[in-house]
């Protein structure tokens, strides 16, 4: 069995006041037939490839989380040694050379087999986010759909899910953002949300943080503010956190 060291800091609340990012926002857009609205990519989206759940070596698993305000890692809990934060970090099962030789995947399926630790993982999400005035949990295809319904719930917000394109069925908004070799679309549901609501966005992990810059900016769009992301995991080295700016990110795992 691999031992995997576990490192932990205090938390840092939510601040009620929360700076949005100064990132210019997209400059046009234009009618996408029977769909609703693309935004072209601005100058923001960097090239980028969204390491989903890969990474090439096999690191310690640290568990931290971010700062609301200056997005640096604290502990998610109260509890230095808060046994939580371990048991989710051990059931995270690490899986080598897929989907290629040299990826080591990271595997929550396994997290969501144990109750104890699945339960774990939605009651330290919940812990930090409610009474903080958040009306809207933005999940993003496809994990964010599974953390995302049982948080909104608890901290009585409603989920909306950020989806791929051709995946909605009503009128949509979309966003075009930069991959490495291409581009995506993430679209949402034309009145899912409404100017002035705050919102939080989730995802099951971080790595270059392309698809979550590409969910602030389309909240942000209609006049949404994004007061936090939040990731089960964190790997670090590929700069996911730099690049939301001024939004923070909470994260429970992170692997270095």
């Amino acid at each position: 069995m691999i031992q995997r060291p576990l490192i932990f800091s205090p938390l840092n609340p939510i601040s009620p006041q929360v700076s949005t990012p100064t990132t210019p926002l997209v400059n046009a857009v234009f009618p996408k037939p029977n769909r609703g609205w693309i935004a072209l990519s601005s100058s923001f989206q960097l090239p980028e490839l969204r390491l989903q759940n890969y990474q090439l070596t096999l690191p310690p698993l640290v568990c931290s989380a971010s700062d609301s305000v200056t997005n640096q890692p604290s502990m998610a809990s109260q509890d230095e040694q808060d046994p939580r934060i371990s048991k989710i970090s051990s059931v995270i099962r690490v899986i080598p050379d897929f989907p290629k030789p040299g990826i080591m995947f990271q595997d929550i399926t396994t997290l969501l087999l144990d109750t104890r630790a699945f339960r774990d993982t939605i009651d330290l999400f919940v812990e930090r986010y409610r009474g903080k005035n958040i009306s809207v949990v933005a999940g993003v295809e496809a994990r964010g759909f599974i953390f995302g319904p049982p948080i909104a719930l608890a901290i009585g917000a409603k989920f909306v899910p950020l989806r791929k394109p051709n995946k909605l069925p009503g009128e949509v908004i979309s966003e075009e953002y930069s991959l490495e070799y291409g581009t995506d679309i993430m679209e949402m549901h034309v009145g899912a949300v409404q100017a002035g609501e705050h919102a939080l966005i989730i995802d099951d992990l971080v790595a270059t943080g392309g698809t979550l810059c590409a969910a602030i900016r389309l909240l942000e769009r209609v006049g949404v503010h994004v007061v936090e992301c939040a990731c089960v995991i964190e790997l670090l080295g590929l700069m996911g956190r730099e690049r939301l700016g001024d939004t923070p990110l909470f994260v429970l795992v992170s692997s270095t």
